[in-house]
């Protein structure tokens, strides 16, 4: 353990999450090396809003999905052309403030029919100029029919204020099949090609949400370099040769993040070691984990070696047989108050996990400088308050 991080442990009380900004923006350098020049790329918000203002000046486009998430990119001075306006729900009374005011909005996404009647009509409303994006569904909740895309294509022509960017189209996350990949994308290419032969109409752009998969746990196997590249192949053979945007959350954010708890108790009963720290579940969520059943990326601080070492299942501090955060994680000599560090915890743990159940402070949020230097961007939170009943 360096001395940077010993002195910083031992000054800040755990649990908190650090997000590192050096190896964020050269997580973003080797996206951008790896895919085909016309590729740009959108961070979606809802994979960490805490890393926004780090990623500013290497993203091209921010994604957000409800009226809070835009209240953070605003309050950090996130530029509105800067952002894409995405979710199923758009609050009709929340668009009609951004129009009112005359906020500029880089593009709202159509998710349906009724968002693009709001759109349109708040646009008329205040005499704004805006510009949209239909979504196009993959057969769930998300997006319209192919027909409704055409639809709408058809009837902008025909508005002064309301002009079109391009097609939206997303179908999942942690996708590591790129013939699964390039079917979407073909039957994208088709469906771009029809909407210039029956409506004379050609995209600027298409921004397509791949799910590029992320490795969590220590005997997932995946070469992605050779993923990466075998996806910019299926980019280059495609017919569309204008501007591709991909919209991603995970990819972008789970390798900067390290999640940091300690041990507050240690028991043994019927031959299992147990190990209680002050985190749990409550902050700590991997794609595909369930019952600790497989083994993140996590160690012990501070470090020593592996001989003698005995096995401890991991347990967080909530009263719930679940709360297993690893399952016989060998360590020598554990005592209290050593630390457990989880890495890739980027993406979606501060977000996904059940932060209210039992009522536990939220863990404090830490932005580690490229100089090294830890900057706090949110102090522990109780969560007491939001469970108390309002008599």
């Amino acid at each position: 353990m360096d001395e940077n991080l010993k002195n910083f442990l031992d000054t800040h009380s755990t649990p908190m999450y650090v997000f590192d900004a050096s190896v964020l923006k050269k997580r973003v350098s080797y996206l951008k090396e790896m895919l085909p020049s016309n590729v740009s790329l959108c961070y979606a918000i809802k994979a960490n809003n805490f890393i926004v203002k780090e990623l500013d000046e290497v993203i091209d486009r921010f994604e957000v999905c409800s009226p809070g998430e835009l209240s953070v990119c605003r309050k950090l001075n996130i530029s509105g052309k800067k952002i894409i306006f995405s979710g199923v729900y758009k609050t009709p009374s929340v668009v009609e403030e951004l129009m009112a005011e005359d906020y500029p909005m880089g593009i709202y996404s159509i998710e349906s029919m009724v968002q693009y009647k709001l759109l349109v009509e708040m646009a008329s409303k205040y005499n704004r100029s805006i510009t949209v994006m239909p979504r196009l569904t993959s057969g769930n909740q998300f997006g319209m029919t192919k027909d409704e895309v055409k639809t709408i294509i058809a009837e902008v022509k025909e508005m002064p204020n309301v002009t079109i960017e391009g097609i939206q189209f997303f179908s999942g996350t942690q996708k590591n099949s790129l013939k699964k990949l390039k079917r979407e994308l073909t039957k994208l290419d088709e469906f771009i090609q029809l909407l210039k032969e029956e409506l004379d109409y050609v995209p600027k752009e298409l921004e397509f949400g791949p799910g590029f998969p992320v490795t969590y746990f220590k005997d997932e196997e995946f070469d992605e370099d050779e993923f990466l590249k075998g996806f910019s192949e299926i980019i280059d053979e495609m017919n569309f040769k204008s501007k591709i945007t991909l919209e991603l959350g995970r990819s972008i954010a789970a390798s900067c993040g390290t999640y940091y708890t300690s041990v507050v108790d240690m028991k043994s009963n019927k031959g299992q070691n147990y190990a209680i720290v002050d985190g749990g579940m409550n902050h700590l969520v991997y794609f595909g984990q369930s019952m600790a059943m497989k083994h993140p990326m996590c160690d012990v601080l501070p470090e020593r070696d592996e001989e003698g070492a005995v096995d401890w299942n991991i347990c967080g501090s909530l009263c719930t047989a679940n709360d297993i955060l690893v399952k016989q994680l060998p360590i020598k000599d554990l005592q209290l108050s050593d630390v457990i560090r989880f890495e890739k915890t980027g993406a979606y743990c501060m977000i996904e996990g059940i932060s209210l159940f039992l009522s536990r402070d939220l863990p404090s949020v830490y932005i580690k400088n490229e100089d090294g230097i830890y900057k706090s961007v949110r102090d522990s939170l109780p969560t007491h308050p939001i469970n108390t009943p309002n008599y």
